[in-house]
């Protein structure tokens, strides 16, 4: 009878330390704990890297048929429909416009039309295009990547390699055929562990040796045509006030979110993990940060999760869970909706294609 008896105060403890238990696993288990349903899909093109202004939902969207053609669309973020989307209009045959934004003052977007790759703003006010970045970008000094503005569209930053022999392989590579993954996983392509695409990647944790240079950050301010630059980042996001900038910096394999006040002031580090931090989104309040890390799979650079950072006290909260998935490019929708871009759901075991849009409420 001892055994038994043993066995019974086994299961009262654990009984009695279960609330305790559960809580630890339901921050290690992959299982959603905040409700996760699909936006948006198309069978017949990838969806990625949304962009919220006030009513309108911007994303970038590439069609299967006829290569890797990539266009930036738009809908209501409140009623999203594909078939009734707009697109920017192309100025030639064969464009590729990527890395929708949506602002106030209309939708950026980068494109080769011009030979190289240049930015540019379509005018929310009639069918005008403005440049962003002017003589550097549209002559190809510049080849802005991760586009991103203020709320306004009056501030607007971009980042790009000044390694020259890099630079060169972006800016051929934009009117190329992209590799699956890196159409939702732009944040790769500044590391030499990440970027070329092979069966098995080198873990995302500090120490590892990147023999790319660090990339440049730049901001545009479009009302006295100022151009500035941030060395050693990537991935900006301005915040709506367009006061703060946040972004990605890397030392010694040691991918961290940064802050600092717009011009340059009050720099300081908002995370320090072995893993890596990307693709920072503003809160509508700029109280708070949405990201993506594979933190919680230690470092695996084709399984993300989205994380939402509180600015002040630094609290940090996983918002997605999703088994051997890649989730990435958050967007606020309001206070307690973040539309972002995953291929989970797609194909078992994969994570290199089937990109769609997802909501995550919290």
């Amino acid at each position: 009878m001892r055994p038994l008896l043993t066995c019974a105060a086994c299961l009262l403890a654990a009984s009695l330390t279960l609330p305790q238990l559960a809580s630890a696993t339901r921050a290690s288990a992959s299982e959603e704990v905040y409700t996760v349903s699909l936006l948006l899909e198309d069978k017949k093109q990838e969806l990625t890297y949304p962009s919220i202004a006030d009513d309108r939902l911007v994303f970038t969207a590439r069609h299967h048929d006829g290569g890797d053609v990539y266009r930036v669309l738009q809908t209501s973020v409140r009623q999203p429909d594909l078939k009734n989307s707009i697109s920017v209009p192309l100025a030639v045959r064969d464009e590729d416009i990527r890395f929708g934004v949506a602002s106030r003052a209309g939708i950026g977007y980068s494109s080769n039309r011009m030979g190289p790759v240049s930015a540019w703003l379509w005018s929310a006010n009639g069918d005008m295009h403005i440049s962003l970045g002017g003589y550097l970008t549209w002559r190809g000094a510049l080849i802005p990547h991760h586009l991103n503005a203020s709320r306004d569209g009056r501030l607007w930053c971009f980042d790009d390699s000044l390694e020259k022999l890099r630079h060169n392989e972006l800016l051929q590579e934009f009117d190329q055929a992209t590799h699956e993954e890196l159409r939702g996983q732009m944040w790769r392509i500044y590391d030499s562990n990440f970027y070329r695409h092979k069966d098995a990647y080198r873990d995302n944790a500090s120490g590892t040796k990147n023999h790319y240079q660090p990339p440049v950050l730049f901001t545009f301010d479009r009302q006295n045509g100022q151009l500035a630059m941030i060395p050693n980042a990537f991935d900006g996001a301005i915040s709506p006030d367009g006061k703060r900038i946040v972004f990605v910096r890397e030392q010694q394999g040691n991918y961290d979110l940064w802050i600092q006040n717009i011009d340059g002031s009050d720099l300081r580090r908002l995370t320090d993990t072995p893993q890596g931090e990307y693709e920072p989104a503003f809160s509508p309040d700029g109280s708070k940060l949405a990201f993506i890390s594979n933190r919680d799979s230690d470092g695996n650079v084709r399984h993300t999760s989205l994380y939402m950072m509180d600015i002040a006290s630094g609290k940090t909260t996983r918002l997605t869970f999703s088994h051997r998935a890649s989730d990435g490019g958050p967007a606020w929708k309001d206070e307690h909706h973040i539309i972002f871009h995953s291929n989970r759901g797609h194909k078992a075991g994969r994570t290199d294609d089937g990109w769609r849009l997802w909501q995550v409420e919290f």
